[in-house]
């Protein structure tokens, strides 16, 4: 007497062969090496660009500054301090001169402002030095940003 065969019905393979998840990481990898870059230059140029724009704005602080104290600048000693708050027996201080009255502006990588007047990179004299270290926290490095370079856009 013959026995009967048993009929096995496969099921359909589930999940990936080691193969499979490796091709899909490699994939993953070139395409993160190729968009990483690419995401960090950009976030470099809108640290740059902002640190820029917070320059232009003390500098209009210092210009509403200037209007109150009969055109003339604080001094390097005075800075930025006074204007966001009197320094003392100032009679002719008027308000905050910044929009943010608690604290002074820091650049996009958290470094307040360097600030000097008369600014010696100005001619003449008349306007006052205001700059950035840039993102190597660093003084007088090719990447500081300032208010007397002109920037090609």
């Amino acid at each position: 007497m013959n026995s009967p065969k048993q009929i096995t019905i496969q099921q359909p393979r589930r999940g990936f062969t080691l193969i499979e998840v490796l091709l899909v990481l490699a994939i993953l990898g070139v395409i993160m090496a190729l968009v990483v870059p690419q995401l960090l230059g950009t976030q470099q140029q809108a640290n740059i660009d902002a640190t820029r724009l917070s320059i232009k704005g003390v500098e209009q602080g210092l210009q509403m500054y200037a209007l109150d104290h009969d055109g003339q600048l604080p001094t390097t000693s005075e800075g930025l301090q006074v204007l966001i708050e009197n320094p003392g027996n100032d009679t002719k201080w008027k308000k905050p001169y910044l929009d943010d009255t608690t604290m002074l502006p820091k650049d996009a990588w958290g470094n307040p402002f360097q600030y000097e007047f008369p600014g010696p990179n100005h001619p003449n004299n008349l306007k006052a030095d205001i700059w950035s270290f840039g993102p190597d926290k660093q003084d007088g490095t090719d990447d500081d940003i300032d208010n007397w370079t002109v920037q090609s856009e």
